[in-house]
């Protein structure tokens, strides 16, 4: 069964885990993926988290590359109008070449006001910012002087692979999706509505659509033997993810998969999480309706412990 990691390294203080133990625990997952066929590994970016949620993935990336050979390392996704392109080409430069190639960068625009007042940044600059990033970094990329912000200058070394890394856009609007059919290699929505915007443009633009839809609203599912035990064990730690996401939802006024919740029905229900039996994970694999199994074992800031009895589950059954 085709499968993959993803992180944000929430680290909620009742979760009684410190930030050095659970940053452990991903790269001994990391690992553990790696020697296990798994296929990639991302990470996500936000800032001024109370509950420490990963503020620098291009810093845990070197890490895992380290201590990895196989996985491919994702950014999903590097918020762009917080980063200086140049400086941003150089560590993607240098993180490319030490994990040989097997970097993947999602860009994307952010959305929570505290963040943009956190690093005196204009929201409505958004758009302008996010493709000069991707116009730096390409040119970045190829090793030449090229023309910045009225100056002659060069990014060296140069990536591992020829060209860089594939750049694809992340995003949740109808902008988005136009900018990434103009400029990105690939867009990889955050809600579902806004990948029509995304087709219509690439055939206005001559450019292949993709046989597949990218845009699927996101889907935690753990492993239990015991679901219903579970649901109650990890259900606080599920509370604090999406009632910290809609937050930035309900502040922002942007779209989002996740709102709000404030009962447990209303958690199993709402569809972001399902706590699945092997036997139950093995008919959905049977079916086709999960081609690839990408496991957030930590999510909400799920002790490690805990998140590993999940993942060797899935050892024992699937692997």
């Amino acid at each position: 069964m085709l499968f993959g990691l993803r992180f944000d390294l929430r680290n909620p203080a009742f979760a009684g885990v410190s930030t050095a133990e659970r940053y452990q625990a991903m790269l001994d997952m990391a690992e553990w993926a790696d020697t296990h066929g798994g296929l990639s590994v991302s990470f996500s970016e936000h800032h001024g988290s109370d509950d420490g949620y990963l503020p620098s993935p291009v810093v845990i990336g070197s890490a895992v590359a380290a201590r990895t050979t196989n996985l491919a390392i994702a950014f999903a996704a590097l918020i762009a109008p917080f980063h200086d392109p140049l400086r941003l080409a150089e560590d993607l430069a240098v993180l490319d070449n030490l994990c040989r190639g097997r970097l993947v960068v999602i860009l994307a625009a952010g959305y929570a006001p505290h963040e943009f007042e956190m690093f005196g940044v204009d929201p409505h600059d958004r758009p302008r910012a996010v493709e000069e990033m991707f116009a730096t970094l390409r040119q970045a990329w190829t090793g030449e002087p090229f023309e910045f912000r009225g100056r002659t200058v060069r990014v060296t070394p140069a990536p591992f692979q020829d060209g860089g890394p594939t750049l694809i856009m992340g995003g949740s609007s109808a902008g988005a999706a136009r900018r990434a059919a103009r400029i990105a290699d690939g867009f990889i929505p955050s809600v579902t509505g806004c990948w029509p915007a995304y087709v219509e443009e690439l055939e206005r633009l001559g450019k292949p659509v993709p046989p597949t839809s990218a845009a699927t609203d996101p889907v935690t599912i753990l492993l239990s033997e015991d679901p219903e035990r579970s649901w109650h064990q990890l259900a606080p730690y599920l509370f604090h993810e999406t009632n910290a996401y809609g937050a930035w939802r309900v502040d922002s006024g942007e779209s989002s998969p996740f709102d709000p919740r404030h009962d447990l029905e209303d958690l199993r229900t709402c569809g972001s999480y399902e706590i699945l039996t092997p036997a139950e994970m093995a008919e959905r694999r049977d079916s086709g309706a999960i081609p690839m199994y990408v496991m957030h074992p930590m999510v909400g800031g799920i002790p490690p412990e805990l998140a590993w009895e999940s993942l060797h589950l899935f050892e024992k059954h699937f692997l």
